[in-house]
């Protein structure tokens, strides 16, 4: 998703224009993705970083899904320390 987002850079000049109608659309897709605390927080600055020039750098998918996968690690963890 976040490479979807950058790609909109490949046509000159297309690239914030493409951003006013991909911001909508990735918040909307980040929190059906991810539901819950992380999908609207994560939705509202996804939907801000599209839409300000200059901030499309931050793979905001692959952060999210990183620190999903490591927060779900650690909860398997403490479920298994608990079984102890």
């Amino acid at each position: 998703m976040d490479l979807l987002g950058c790609a909109s850079y490949a046509i000159p000049l297309l690239g914030e224009v493409g951003d006013v109608i991909w911001a909508p659309l990735s918040a909307i897709i980040f929190y059906r993705m991810f539901g819950g605390t992380l999908g609207t927080f994560g939705s509202m600055f996804n939907f801000m970083e599209e839409l300000f020039p200059g901030l499309d750098f931050i793979p905001t998918f692959t952060l999210s899904w990183v620190m999903q996968r490591v927060t779900q690690a650690w909860k398997v963890q403490k479920v298994q320390e608990q079984k102890i």
